[in-house]
């Protein structure tokens, strides 16, 4: 005998969708891959957020290392400023030091030929106090040996005589 359901399908009517084998199939098919599909996108998830995290670590690292490259830039700009100010104010100093250094020489230049030149004044008027004091024996010595010429000439022996005595007297009473 015919099954009714073999009858059926005998007699041209399609079989129920839950009697076709490519039904039982696709639904085997469809349980099988969300029964895997939750491990499956719980992993890809896993991975999608680990490397989500990487790639959030990476670009915080990136932002921080921008901000210390930042950090460093400025810090060398203010170094570099400072550096340039030190130098112009190591500059400007040498300048003046060197500005100072110069009236200093020229000071110590005038100082040394006032000294000089008073120096020279000095053996000047040394040297015309000895010529006078050397005219003065001069004359002194000329006029001694013309008195003594005149007075050989024009004094008498008796007139001698008087002179030295009255001499002899004046040594005397400047010596006591």
């Amino acid at each position: 005998m015919i099954a009714p359901a073999h009858a059926a399908s005998a007699a041209g009517a399609a079989p129920a969708f839950w009697q076709a084998p490519e039904f039982w199939v696709a639904l085997a098919f469809v349980v099988m891959v969300g029964a895997a599909f939750r491990p499956i996108a719980r992993a890809i998830a896993s991975a999608l957020d680990i490397r989500a995290e990487k790639i959030r670590s990476r670009i915080e690292e990136a932002q921080k290392l921008q901000e210390d490259a930042k950090e460093m830039l400025a810090t060398y700009q203010r170094k570099s400023r400072d550096a340039m100010k030190e130098a112009e104010a190591i500059l400007d100093h040498a300048k003046a030091e060197a500005k100072r250094l110069a009236e200093q020489a020229g000071r110590d230049l005038e100082d040394s030929i006032k000294r000089r030149e008073q120096q020279a004044k000095d053996r000047i008027a040394q040297a015309e106090l000895q010529a006078v004091k050397e005219v003065r024996h001069l004359v002194v010595d000329v006029a001694v040996a013309a008195a003594e010429q005149v007075l050989r000439e024009n004094l008498t022996a008796a007139q001698a005589k008087a002179l030295v005595d009255q001499a002899i007297k004046d040594v005397g009473a400047k010596l006591n």
